[in-house]
Parts: structure tokens; sequence; C-alpha cells
């Protein structure tokens, strides 16, 4: 008979990757640049895609001549989580192709568990995934808050593997699934396998460029994304 299936760790990015906010996420740093600076166009010349929530905070504190201080970096993204709140409910959004039945399918298989590994900050992260109904299929996470340079977020992720579930597993086995080069960047980091996904705004031919180890133009084939897992 056949041994038990070793197991596999999937990390999601959240934004262009499970979802899209409709533009709530940059709407809410525009809002809290505007609201600290007077700025109304703050976000100029800035990237967002793949950069962790931390690193868009240093970025702007930079541009208005504040202190990069952890007091003055939380001070804004608090105000950001704040706008964050009052315009997720109000901005018109979606769960991208396919991640619905990927997402039960995964769950229904012993030897997968489901993590997130994302730029953005925890509390982001949870008032995005609970605004459209799957927060809870994810049972930890590396966020903006663990570091603002995402290539070491997935030593964080597996640290919390190994606290939350008790087990380790090897690079490997862990795949990093994401929308932006920042993501296949991370992955191969730490000596994950990656999957690129063109649902957000780089082109299936712009993502391979950067050598995932899979590419897909959406989630919609469920069957072809879970044959990548064996």
């Amino acid at each position: 008979m056949p041994g038990k299936p070793e197991p596999r760790l999937l990390l999601f990015d959240i934004d262009g990757t499970l979802l899209a906010t409709g533009g709530a996420g940059e709407r809410a740093l525009v809002a809290a640049i505007a609201e600290e600076f007077g700025d109304p166009d703050g976000m100029r010349g800035i990237e967002i895609a793949g950069r962790t929530d931390s690193l868009i905070a240093h970025q702007v504190l930079r541009r208005y001549g504040r202190p990069e201080t952890p007091e003055e970096i939380a001070r804004f993204l608090d105000l950001y989580v704040s706008h964050l709140t009052r315009l997720l409910p109000v901005t018109e959004g979606r769960l991208l192709p396919g991640i619905v039945p990927l997402l039960a399918a995964l769950q229904k298989r012993d030897d997968i568990l489901l993590g997130l590994l994302t730029g953005n900050l925890a509390r982001g992260a949870e008032l995005k995934l609970t605004q459209y109904g799957i927060w809870s299929v994810f049972s930890f996470g590396a966020y903006a808050d663990d570091h603002h340079d995402r290539n070491e977020l997935g030593r964080f992720a597996c640290a919390r593997l190994l606290e939350k579930h008790g087990i380790e597993i090897p690079p490997e086995r862990i795949y990093v699934i994401g929308d932006t080069q920042h993501d296949i960047a991370c992955g191969k980091a730490f000596g994950a396998k990656t999957i690129a996904v063109a649902t957000g705004r780089s082109s299936v031919q712009e993502l391979a460029a950067f050598g995932p180890d899979f590419v897909f133009e959406d989630l919609s084939d469920v069957e072809a994304v879970l044959a990548v897992f064996g």
C-alpha cells in the first residue's frame, strides 16, 4: 500500500492572487497621505504591487522628510488601516477566478497546509480576507509586520508553521503563490517552489521571464493547479 503523502505547505499572496479589492488598499494609502501630509497625490512614483506595507511606509516617510522610526511607521500604518477599514465595505472587489473551488479542494487534502505570505500587515490581511469570506481558510501567515523586506518573510512563515502545527517542511515542498516578480523572488530566496499567476498587473510572459517553477493565466483550472502538488 502507498505510504501517507508527505505534507506540503502552500503560501498565498493576497492582492492580485486571491482577490482584488477594487483599489481599496491604494485608496486607503492615498487617504492616509492626504490626511497626514496634505498631499492628495502622494502615491505618485511609489510602486505598491508586491511591496510590503511597511516598505511603502518607509518610502512615504522618506518622501516627506519624516524620520523612518518604528514610531513614525506605526503611526502612518495605523492611519492607513483606519482608512482601509472604512473603504473595504464600500469598494467593489472580488475573489479572483478559481479561488473558491481551489481553496475548497485544497482544504479536503490531508497533505496540504494553507498559509499566507503577503506584503499586507496582519491587520490588513484579516480585514481583506474577512471582507471576502476566506480569512478562516488560512491557519497562519507571514506579514509586513514581520519585516519590510518581502524576501525575509519565508523564514517567518516556516517559524509560524512550526509554532502552529509543530512540524517542519523542507523548502522543496513549500510553494509560494503570487502575481508579481517579487513573489517569485521571495520564494526563491528561501528555496521554495514558486507559482506565478497573471491575475495582477503582469502577464504570463512577463512573469515567466523571472523563472517561476509554474505559471498560470489564472487559477480557474483547478485540476491543473492541483496536479502541481501531486
